[in-house]
This record gives C-alpha cells, sequence and structure tokens, in this order.
C-alpha cells in the first residue's frame, strides 16, 4: 500500500494525501452516526488528476470513495472502518468553467459549493434554482450524485431535471466528456442519468452543464395557517390553479415540528403557533415574470379562494425581503431544532401527494399506538410529496436508548406504511450505506438485477463506492 500512497502522492502533489492527523472531515459522516478509517483522503485538482488517481486504485484493488462537501444524510460518502479505501474528495474542484447567457447553460466542476453557483448565476442576470438547507456547503457533484431536490422542484425538479450535460471518470480511469449543453440529443443511451442519483457507485462526476433561467421580476412568500393535511393538499391544488408556474415552492409543517423551533430558537418568530384550528402551516412561494403587483394580486386572489373554501383559516405574505427570509428560516431551522431535541429516527419518503392525507392519518394512529407517548416530527415538500416524516422519544425517554431499541421497529411500521400508500421510502436523501437493506427489500427483483448488470458492466472490479445503494449480489 505504501507504493500507492507514493503513486498518489506524485499525481497530486504530497500535501494533497492526507494520512495523518484529524481527517474527521472525510471520515466522520455529516449526522455523526458512522466514522470510518480512510487509507488516505486524495484531493486531486484537475480532471486528468482524478483519472490518473482512479487509474493507480484500479491498478491496485483499492476502493474509492468519491465525496464532495460530505452532507449526505445515508453515509453514502465516508469510508468503512478497514482503513483500505482511498477516500476521493473534490473539493479543490470548484471553478466555473463557463456561462452561455444565450444558452442558458453553466459548466461547473464538480466540487463547486451549490451556493457559489447560484451566485455566479445571479451574477449574470439568471437563476440556478436548485435551493437546500446545506447549500452553502454542498457540492453541485454530490447534489447530482444523490439527484438532490430540494425546496423548488414542484417548478423546476430535481437536480437531474437541471443537468445537461456531465463529464464522468470512469471506474477504469477514463473520461466522458459529455458536456455539451444540447436540450436535445437523441443519440443512444442517455449516459448522463445513468450516473445522476448513482452515488459514485458507477464513476466519479468531475463536471456538469447545468440549466439556467431567466430570474424572475417577483417573489412572493406567503404563510398560510390551514386546518388539516387534507385541506393543504386542497390548498396546493389552488395553487397550481392560480399560479401556475409561478408557484415554486410549497412547504408543510406540523405544529409539533414548528414548536420545536419555537423552544430551541425563540428568536424566530413562527406564525399562527399554537392555534389549535390550524395544527399544520404551509409556506408557500410565487414568482412572476411581470411584476410585484401582478404577482401579489395573483397571490391574494389565491389565498382569498382558499380562505371561502375553508383550506385557509389564517395567514400572512412576506412584506420585506426580511420578512422572506426570517419565513424560510423558521422552515430550515426544523432539523436544527430537532437535533437540539435529541437523537431521533428520519425518514425520507415520497408518497403520491393524493395520498398524503391518507398516509399520514394511518401512519400517525399506527405509532401513537405502538409506541405510546412518541412524538412525530412531519415537514417536508408536499408540492412534490415528499415528507420527512420523522420520529422523537417521548418527552420523558432518553433519545439514545430510544434510537438503538426502536429504530428498526419504527423503520418496519412506516416503510411498511409507505410501501401500502405507493410510496417510496428514499425520495431524496439516497441510499448510500444506510438503506441497502430496505433497497433489497422494496426494489423489485428485475430492477435490482438491472441494476447489478449495469453496476458490474461499469465497475467489474467493484472498487467504486462499495456497499453503497447495491449490496452483495
Amino acid at each position: 500500500m505504501h507504493t500507492l500512497i507514493d503513486t498518489l502522492r506524485r499525481i497530486v502533489g504530497a500535501t494533497h494525501v492526507l494520512t495523518e492527523g484529524d481527517l474527521s472531515a472525510w471520515e466522520q459522516d455529516w449526522r455523526r452516526r458512522e466514522r470510518g478509517k480512510a487509507l488516505a483522503v486524495v484531493r486531486p485538482g484537475n480532471t486528468d488528476e482524478v483519472a490518473a488517481v482512479v487509474r493507480a486504485c484500479a491498478a491496485a484493488g483499492t476502493a474509492i470513495v468519491p465525496q464532495g462537501g460530505n452532507t449526505g444524510l445515508a453515509v453514502g460518502s465516508t469510508p468503512d472502518t478497514s482503513g483500505t479505501q482511498v477516500v476521493l474528495s473534490l473539493m479543490r474542484m470548484g471553478a466555473v468553467r463557463a456561462l452561455d447567457k444565450d444558452n442558458l447553460t453553466m459548466t461547473v466542476e464538480a466540487g463547486c459549493i451549490l451556493q457559489n453557483v447560484q451566485d455566479a448565476a445571479g451574477k449574470a442576470g439568471l437563476l440556478f434554482p436548485l435551493s437546500l438547507a446545506a447549500e452553502g456547503s454542498c457540492t453541485i457533484g454530490g447534489n447530482l450524485g444523490t439527484n438532490a431536490g430540494g425546496t423548488q422542484v414542484v417548478r423546476y425538479g430535481n437536480a437531474r431535471d437541471l443537468c445537461l450535460g456531465l463529464e464522468v471518470v470512469t471506474p477504469q480511469g477514463e473520461v466522458w466528456n459529455g458536456l455539451k449543453g444540447l436540450r436535445k440529443d437523441n443519440t443512444g443511451y442517455d449516459l448522463r442519468d445513468l450516473f445522476i442519483g448513482s452515488e459514485g457507485t458507477l464513476g466519479i462526476i468531475t463536471a456538469a452543464t447545468l440549466k439556467l433561467y431567466p430570474r424572475p421580476a417577483a417573489q412572493l412568500t406567503a404563510w398560510a395557517a390551514v386546518p388539516s393535511m387534507q385541506h393543504a393538499v386542497a390548498l396546493l391544488g389552488l395553487a397550481h390553479q392560480h399560479l401556475g408556474a409561478g408557484l415554486t415552492g410549497f412547504e408543510v409543517m406540523g405544529q409539533f415540528a414548528l414548536g420545536l423551533v419555537d423552544k430551541h430558537m425563540p428568536q424566530l418568530r413562527v406564525p399562527f403557533l399554537g392555534d389549535v384550528n390550524a395544527p399544520w402551516g404551509v409556506l408557500l412561494e410565487n414568482s412572476d415574470s411581470e411584476s410585484e403587483d401582478h404577482a401579489r394580486a395573483r397571490l391574494e386572489a389565491l389565498l382569498e379562494t382558499a380562505f371561502e373554501a375553508g383550506c385557509v383559516t389564517d395567514a400572512v405574505v412576506a412584506e420585506s425581503l426580511t420578512q422572506v427570509h426570517n419565513l424560510w428560516h423558521i422552515r430550515e431551522s426544523i432539523p436544527l431544532a430537532q437535533a437540539e431535541e435529541g437523537l431521533n429516527i428520519k425518514h425520507d419518503i415520497s408518497v403520491p401527494i393524493s395520498r398524503i392525507p391518507a398516509f399520514v392519518e394511518y401512519a400517525d394512529a399506527l405509532l401513537v399506538r405502538e409506541i405510546p407517548g412518541v412524538r412525530l416530527v412531519n415537514f417536508g415538500h408536499l408540492g412534490d410529496g415528499n415528507l420527512h416524516y420523522n420520529v422523537q422519544a417521548p418527552v420523558d425517554g432518553d433519545p439514545k436508548v430510544f434510537l438503538r431499541e426502536q429504530e428498526a421497529h419504527v423503520n418496519h411500521l412506516v416503510y411498511e406504511a409507505v410501501a401500502q400508500f405507493g410510496g417510496s421510502f428514499s425520495a431524496e436523501h439516497g441510499i448510500g450505506a444506510l438503506k441497502v437493506e430496505k433497497l433489497e427489500k422494496y426494489q423489485s427483483p428485475t430492477a435490482l438485477a438491472m441494476m447489478r448488470a449495469i453496476k458490474a458492466a461499469l465497475d467489474p472490479l467493484g472498487i467504486m463506492n462499495p456497499g453503497r445503494v447495491l449490496g452483495a449480489a
């Protein structure tokens, strides 16, 4: 192995091959559930160096764990405990290679921080709409590797929908350049979509050509109090009718989730908290290409109709950019407030929107019956059917003991309910190492066989992020 380390040092420079000291930033997952041990952390500075590193590892039969910002939530980008895997960090590759205003595209390297992508688009008077809580530290390569979702999927789609082309280093150390930036290209299999969402198991994304959009003339944000999840779904339907493509965000939050924000972050003023007639809050965003007056008229018409229909009991429209940021900050603070409350069992699920109210009613009753006193932290992207349906220990329970003793049981109950309602147990966080067994259980044998065939064809040595997504055949 010392020969491999020496080779890697020659490729990227000795200062960019880390084998000693505190490597927790690369070896510890974001949620601090797992801590691995890397043979080395290698930080290439360009695509040629990535390719050379992969060739060296392939020759040595050494596994590679590609890593961006290491913000994933499914333990998909950290090494195992064997001390034999190379973590290949792409953080030095953060350049914006090109921005084509006429083609509405931007080509960036995989290590580019998502917020930097957004800012580069903004400086050109354009919009890159992918937005999520970790945007200040996650990278575009990781976003594509996990097909990240976020808060604007209802209008712009997942990361997959925002990507036109990729540059990828294969498990053999070859470079595929698919950075064409074309919206129509039917020349064989769509390799781009094969690598997006593959979590580094088929190759290493080193650059991407992304879709950009004209910046909206106005964006208005409203917070509505709603009496039930069924009413929230009805409000979503009205929002589609009144706002059309202008509906860019539609988030739902349960009162308990919002209560945790109020408890642990009292400086944030949560609207309508404690309203017994409105156990749910909805945060919705309306973008308009014409003017703020036009946007406000449409939003007010929506809310008026919703009040008349009984879908909304109260509402507030942000009057300034500061108020907009404050409302979104409340929503984005729910995971942090959960963490302050103690360890919890997280679920990233999707269910057909029409069936979400019935799912929530069924799953809530099931969990409360099975585990008396359990607390349900339910929030998420109702506009695209994705809920973060999390489970907190009873108020007097030890969170660590609860997690240790109840996680498997709770997961079984929730995932069986999700399957019963035609949903998915992994909506936007990916499979990683955390949910491999769940994929084996809930994915069809035919689909698994095709996935394994693709993996074997592209990565016959099995060196790309082994143990992630797919288990042993």
